[in-house]
């Protein structure tokens, strides 16, 4: 069993791809399956968060505040605003345009610390950010969404709030309290969770992409181009960042994927609560679910190759 964990933990991008193919092809499967199920689904992922979070991994933010600020603010800043740019510079539909933007105003994708850990990067940081940018999601990612957003369409940012909360926020702490009460099945949860969280997030993909199949197909290459650009400047934005600032490699890394990574997922979810009148804007969600994977996989190579360059010429 656990080797076919790691087998579907290390292959997730693959797993993703799949899955999204095959709902496009047959995406009435899952049509019967409502949308509303995502929530559910992101809370699980959530959840799972919750019981691998340690308190040394809130403890980086005292330890190192300068690393993980200049993370998370690099999160809340490049991609709103390349979102931003990208909608404008592509003149992108209302509809398109709002789905791109609430992507860019998500936190940290879930599958940040998994890329990070692979492209040999600092994980300590990774993880910190991840978490930061969970907990601040509530309050700047409505606020954002209102401000690039809120100029073509009503944005109730309180009821984004509540939501954020109940998806995200609640399960993390119900994932910590099951960990600080029952850490015996913890500690054997853990080893399965990597695994899992990519099923699940499998599953978030599927389903998205069944009901947009018929959107995605209408709305063209242009905003798969869009949403493919998003995340790759927000990945080379990230590291340029992090070279800018001299940082070592490991941390440029970190901030890099941490800051191209992003929780579509939610962007999706928020999308179908919120913006009904607006059923495109799911649409760059889910193809960022699809791409970021396969994306932050070749990208965990390059990192990965460049951390053993530097390893080799230390030693020489």
């Amino acid at each position: 069993m656990k080797r076919i964990c790691d087998f579907i933990a290390r292959w997730m991008g693959v797993l993703v791809l799949v899955t999204a193919v095959v709902s496009m092809v047959w995406p009435d499967v899952l049509m019967p399956v409502s949308m509303t199920l995502i929530n559910p689904l992101l809370g699980v992922i959530m959840f799972g968060m919750g019981l691998t979070l340690k308190p040394s991994d809130f403890r980086v933010v005292f330890q190192r505040p300068k690393d993980v600020l200049i993370g998370c603010l690099a999160q809340f800043t490049v991609m709103p605003l390349l979102a931003w740019l990208l909608t404008k510079a592509f003149a992108l539909p209302d509809e398109l345009a709002l789905g791109v933007i609430l992507v860019g105003c998500c936190p940290g994708g879930t599958a940040s610390n998994v890329i990070t850990y692979l492209a040999k990067g600092d994980l300590a940081l990774s993880v910190g950010m991840t978490a930061t940018s969970t907990v601040l999601a509530p309050l700047l990612t409505p606020a954002l969404v209102w401000l690039m957003a809120g100029t073509f369409v009503d944005v109730d940012t309180v009821g984004m709030l509540l939501s954020i909360l109940y998806v995200v926020i609640a399960p993390i702490v119900v994932g910590l309290a099951v960990q600080r009460f029952f850490p015996k099945f913890t500690q054997k949860a853990v080893a399965y969770l990597p695994a899992f969280s990519s099923l699940m997030i499998a599953a978030v993909v599927a389903l998205i992409i069944s009901h947009t199949a018929d959107r995605l197909l209408t709305g063209g290459l242009m905003v798969i181009l869009v949403v493919m650009l998003h995340n790759v400047l927000g990945l080379a934005v990230g590291y340029l960042l992090g070279r800018v600032l001299r940082l070592p490699h490991d941390k440029r890394v970190a901030i890099s994927v941490e800051v191209g990574m992003q929780n579509s997922g939610l962007a999706s979810s928020l999308a179908t609560l919120h913006f009904a009148t607006f059923p495109m804007a799911t649409i760059p969600g889910a193809i960022f679910s699809v791409w970021h994977n396969i994306s932050g996989a070749l990208a965990a190579r390059l990192f990965a190759g460049h951390a053993s360059e530097d390893a080799q010429n230390q030693l020489e």
